[in-house]
């Protein structure tokens, strides 16, 4: 693998790097405590090209690939994670599913306007009882001639109140992972009810949401896949996802540094910038050491897909490192800003909480690690 970006990865960069600081990190703080990105950043984000990549261009896409698609995240996360987050689930989890598991009707109909930005997908897999555990949900869908009726409850959906496609998750026969079918449902459907979740510890741009449904008709047409097949599916999109939300990850942890760098060279203590004291620079060090290993451990994965490896458990190692990652690196430019930065007058608070969650969503730290002990040593640690 070239440690080095080539020209049209480094021209992206550029592009995106440039777009991030005029059309987001002006107006994160104000998202942050509105609790809600403005809506119009979508249209943008599609304009750019950026909800296409990876997506064919004759269904609407930009192309590229899965390098390209991290160093995106990477300048998205560094801007506003939320902002961040819309394209991870809309494109690296809807979008993608289609891509691999459509018909060409489902491709034509959903890919275009997702990927233009006229729309949003959310992914509807999580349920109140049912985090890690996602092989036994309970969301069901029943047969009824040509149709499905879906009836059930998703729970922490991002996209969830804007999306005008759910890729859903329902249990269409017996227990376990072989029960389960996904279906593209759109969210004007009636008996689908879609419930804001408010205060939220940190992406607080994002619109999060319940989902409820009732006995919601989709027709067999909008399945996507075989019967049978939703876990597979489910499953495929997150080792995807965990290398887009590591390269996020790195994004977070990046635009700390670069704030506690700058923070630290104005800042005058006893006379002098505290830049200067050997304890402030160990900690920026520090910083700067794991946000290079998380972006190569990201790096890796794209090259394994790039390539048509095998990458899960890459992926696992990629996102438990660079999720916990960004945790450490702004916890610690938190104390680089001292007191400042217990406010939002300075970003690193808001850095802070989003990178929370990042430990949390896409497989915990925890799944990650069964993961990656399972495939170190052929035993399962699940029951």
């Amino acid at each position: 693998m070239d440690f080095e970006l080539g020209e049209a990865h480094r021209e992206l960069r550029d592009v995106a790097r440039a777009w991030v600081d005029k059309e987001v990190v002006p107006y994160s703080r104000e998202w942050d405590r509105a609790e809600s990105v403005d809506p119009a950043i979508v249209g943008k984000l599609g304009t750019m090209g950026f909800l296409g990549i990876e997506i064919p261009e004759e269904y609407g896409g930009s192309g590229g690939d899965a390098l390209a698609y991290c160093v995106l995240l990477e300048e998205l996360g560094r801007g506003d994670s939320s902002v961040r987050g819309i394209v991870s689930v809309s494109l690296g989890l809807v979008s993608k599913s289609i891509k691999y598991y459509g018909t060409d009707e489902q491709k034509r109909r959903f890919l275009p306007r997702l990927c233009a930005g006229e729309a949003l997908g959310c992914f509807a897999l999580t349920e109140p009882d049912i985090g890690s555990d996602a092989s036994n949900l309970t969301t069901r869908a029943e047969r009824d001639g040509d149709d499905w009726l879906i009836s059930g409850t998703k729970i922490f959906i991002t996209n969830g109140t804007w999306a005008e496609v759910a890729l859903v998750f329902a249990r269409t026969g017996g227990p376990g992972a072989r029960g389960i079918t996904a279906f593209l449902v759109p969210t004007d459907t009636p008996g689908l009810t879609r419930t804001e979740i408010h205060g939220k510890l940190g992406l607080r741009g994002q619109r999060t949401a319940e989902l409820v449904f009732d006995r919601v008709r989709v027709p067999d047409t909008l399945r996507l896949g075989q019967e049978g097949q939703g876990f597979k599916i489910a499953m495929a999109a997150l080792d995807k996802g965990r290398m887009g939300v590591a390269a996020g990850c790195v994004g977070v942890a990046r635009a700390a540094l670069e704030a506690a760098v700058h923070y630290s060279t104005e800042r005058v203590q006893f006379g002098r910038p505290i830049a200067s004291y050997q304890l402030v620079q160990e900690i920026l060090a520090d910083i700067a050491v794991e946000v290079d290993a998380a972006r190569l451990l990201a790096w890796r994965v794209a090259d394994l897909v790039d390539r048509g490896k095998p990458f899960g458990t890459e992926a696992s190692m990629a996102k438990l490192f660079a999720s916990e990652c960004a945790v450490r690196s702004t916890n610690k430019a938190l104390e680089v800003f001292g007191g400042y930065g217990f406010i939002d007058e300075y970003p690193v608070s808001k850095y802070l909480r989003d990178a929370r969650v990042l430990t949390l969503y896409e497989g915990t730290s925890q799944i990650q690690k069964l993961l990656i002990g399972r495939a170190l040593t052929g035993v399962s640690a699940f029951a």
